[in-house]
């Protein structure tokens, strides 16, 4: 029960900042362990992760607010810089990413599977950040994801020297817990769930 008991302990949280306990180090071999224990069709191993810390994490979210600052409406720009804002207090940003050429390779080597391939490939960048998340969480240090692509996709990968095969899926911004997450509700489980004998 002590893995559904994590998977309970882990929520979104919002409101993060610098003062997490461990150091950089410690969190990058946990972010590598959670992915490479990560399951994956084929054992293909499509997930990258880029981590960003100080000048690189602030850099980062300074991408997003230019970037939307050209979209959003001037009179609604305000709450949408106060959320970036709420980011770049945390500790730092995991960006996930598919290797697409991975991906096309085994669209290759398996024809028969081939339409399905990009599919497991999202499967994949799921789990891993689903595990990322929980093993930060074990840590006491807070998360919330965040879906800015593809919008930022063209800056990012330009600033951080992204390979152009990698696919920009999620980013995990972290930090420490400032304040706790609200009540989760859920849905009735007999919408959700259903039993044969």
């Amino acid at each position: 029960m002590a893995f559904l008991n994590q998977i309970k302990q882990r929520r979104t949280i919002y409101a993060i900042g610098k003062k997490v306990e461990l150091t950089v180090d410690q969190i990058e071999e946990i972010i590598k362990e959670a992915v490479r224990h990560s399951p994956s069709a084929f054992n293909s191993q499509t997930s990258r992760v880029v981590t960003l810390y100080g000048e690189s994490h602030a850099q980062f979210w300074n991408i997003v607010r230019e970037t939307l600052k050209k979209m959003v409406p001037e009179a609604a720009f305000e709450s949408t810089n106060t959320k970036i804002k709420s980011f770049e207090a945390g500790f730092g940003t995991a960006l996930f990413f598919e290797d697409q050429d991975t991906v096309k390779s085994l669209q290759e080597q398996f024809a028969l599977y081939a339409e399905h391939f990009p599919i497991w490939s999202e499967h994949s960048t799921g789990i891993a950040q689903f595990s990322v998340w929980n093993a930060l969480a074990e840590q006491k240090i807070g998360a919330s994801l965040q879906h800015y692509n593809p919008i930022i996709d063209e800056e990012v990968a330009k600033t951080f020297n992204i390979p152009a095969s990698w696919k920009l899926r999620g980013q995990l911004v972290f930090g420490s817990i400032e304040a706790s997450a609200g009540e989760k509700t859920f849905i009735d489980d007999a919408i959700r769930f259903k039993k044969f004998d």
